[in-house]
């Protein structure tokens, strides 16, 4: 049987075209081949598996090469990259800084670098995770590295570039490798399949390079466990049920569910996502980045910032159109800090499913409220119209005009109706009910209002004391919830009725009557409009030391208040410059 050799060994890029995802990087080392501006000292950094050990291999080769074509690649038939192809080669020197850190080590290295090359031009030396090394041997290597011979080359490689001393970085040309994004991942796996005779699904590919994060590498590797586990076929089935990845069904379903308010189907869905043997952690942590992809699905701007399939493009398409954009928003906020305060959960499978009710009420909570919103202008007149006048018998062909009475008046306020001009029996602009009913509107349409009952009271209609204080005391239980220190102040306080129709409220201190000012002036004096029937009701706010005392908040406050009862206190303080605190 032959040895088997793994996908990330066998298909190990040998040029830099074959070089997946660092362009700039293979286009910068090949144009410094081809113009001879070679440096003594590279620094190649990045994440695991993108590519920087290979680059170094095909750099070395090609520096060696003695037939270098014009797009600065190696020729592969002349004796160096022959020998580089065998693995035979004595010009190319790699060494593992994670096994070889001290300082022994590095001077053994540099009586090496004295040794030229016996076939090629350059010694290359590859220095691997590099940042192992000690701070003795780094310090040990300086001299080496700013001079080494002509012939000598060093190319050091490492995933966390932030532990190499600052003397070393000015040392060398420094090149940050990237991760490689999803769809050339995919591109890669599906000419690896072709090559392997593997007949690989689409949507399968692109949860492998998902999974990957971005490291060609470690895709090469699960593509090989795959195809393991399911031979020649690789179904986007075998693939998440290997990968212990959760499906894009669930989330979808649970998205649905929580924008129609369905909290059954949430909950017996994330307890089959349990059964399974997922956490609740990495659920949450899918469910946000589905909701984020949601999000960028909206606009076809962005909406390429979405690594997936394009049939699941499509779906979250589909469903991003259904979402409405204020769900989305409130949704992530709730995820987002069912994630944060995950760890800290004692019943970790409550929290997550009181996140998931809170999805569902989102929706729940919008569909009255929009109701309340259409209901508003009818309710208002409901309010204001405290009488209404008998319906009346509307004849089919036409519709005799109603004159309001010259007595009413309209109601003042916020709530107020606007009258409208009456309109003729002969006015050939008169409202038909077959306009009405066909959806014609016309700027020239006037409807008829109907006519007002002679009781309706005066817009100065009078009240007690005892109306004025119940209706002062329900406006503070309605927004206890909303916000309880205001709430209590309405209720401690007395509201005091002035001749001219003015509500004084007495506060306490300037910080809290800005605060009742900026948020609930207007809606009590809206709310005492509607309930007492008056629309001359004014509120003013004073602020007004109480028996306890005016609230002092800033040192400045404490200061000058006891500095009025004991003026000494300020020369005290100007006189040894003191500060409030």
């Amino acid at each position: 049987m032959d040895n088997f050799i793994v996908s990330a060994r066998k298909y190990r890029p040998a040029t830099f075209d074959m070089v997946v995802g660092q362009d700039t990087i293979t286009t910068t080392l090949r144009n410094a081949i081809r113009n001879n501006l070679l440096a003594q000292a590279y620094l190649f950094c990045g994440p695991r598996g993108v590519g920087k050990t290979t680059c170094a291999r095909i750099f070395a080769k090609t520096i060696n090469c003695s037939n270098t074509g014009p797009d600065g690649e190696a020729c592969d038939k002349c004796e160096s990259c022959s020998s580089f192809n065998s693995q035979a080669s004595f010009n190319i020197h790699e060494l593992d800084a994670a096994s070889n850190n001290s300082v022994d080590d590095i001077r053994n290295l540099t009586d090496q670098v004295r040794i030229p090359p016996q076939i090629g031009r350059f010694s290359v030396y590859i220095i691997d995770e590099v940042h192992m090394l000690s701070a003795q041997a780094f310090n040990a290597f300086l001299k080496t590295l700013e001079e080494p011979p002509s012939h000598a080359i060093f190319i050091l490689a490492t995933t966390e570039k932030h532990k190499i001393i600052p003397t070393i970085l000015s040392r060398c040309q420094i090149f940050d490798f990237n991760r490689i994004n999803v769809d050339d991942i995919v591109q890669r796996l599906s000419w690896v399949a072709g090559n392997e005779g593997v007949n690989a699904e689409h949507e399968a590919l692109h949860v492998i390079a998902t999974k990957a994060d971005g490291a060609m590498r470690d895709a090469l590797s699960i593509f090989d466990q795959i195809v393991s586990f399911s031979g020649k076929t690789i179904t986007y089935s075998d693939v998440i049920a290997n990968l212990n990845v959760l499906d894009y069904e669930y989330f979808f379903r649970i998205t649905s569910a929580a924008m129609d308010g369905d909290v059954t189907s949430v909950l017996l869905t994330y307890s089959e996502i349990l059964n399974k043997g997922f956490d609740g952690y990495n659920f949450m942590a899918g469910l946000n980045n589905h909701l984020r992809d949601l999000l960028v699905s909206r606009d076809e701007a962005t909406v390429k910032l979405l690594e997936t399939s394009p049939s699941i493009r499509l779906r979250y398409r589909e469903q991003a159109v259904k979402a409405p954009l204020q769900f989305i928003y409130e949704a992530l906020d709730i995820g987002s800090q069912c994630m944060l305060n995950f760890r800290a959960s004692k019943n970790q499978r409550l929290h997550v499913e009181l996140a998931l009710l809170r999805m569902c009420n989102l929706s729940a909570a919008k569909a009255p409220e929009e109701v309340k919103k259409k209901a508003e202008p009818a309710r208002l007149e409901e309010e204001t119209d405290f009488s209404v006048a008998p319906p009346r018998s509307v004849d089919s062909t036409k519709t005799t005009p109603v004159q309001p009475s010259p007595a009413a008046s309209p109601v003042p306020g916020p709530a107020a109706r606007q009258q409208k001009p009456s309109v003729s029996d002969d006015d050939p602009k008169k409202v038909s009910i077959k306009n009405i009913l066909g959806g014609a509107k016309s700027p020239e349409t006037i409807v008829s209002e109907p006519e007002p009952d002679s009781t309706m009271p005066p817009p100065d209609h009078e009240f007690t004391p005892e109306e004025l204080l119940e209706a002062w005391n329900n406006f503070a239980e309605e927004i206890r919830e909303e916000s309880p220190r205001i709430a209590v102040t309405l209720s401690s306080v007395t509201p005091e009725l002035l001749a001219d129709k003015t509500i004084l409220l007495k506060l306490d201190n300037l910080t809290l009557k800005e605060t009742f000012d900026h948020n609930f002036r207007s809606r009590l004096e809206g709310h005492l409009r509607r309930i007492l029937r008056n629309g001359a009701l004014r509120l003013q706010t004073n602020v007004e030391s109480t028996e306890r005392g005016e609230i002092l908040y800033s040192p400045e406050q404490k200061f000058n208040h006891l500095a009025e009862r004991n003026p000494a206190l300020r020369d005290l303080k100007k006189t040894f410059n003191l500060d409030f605190e």
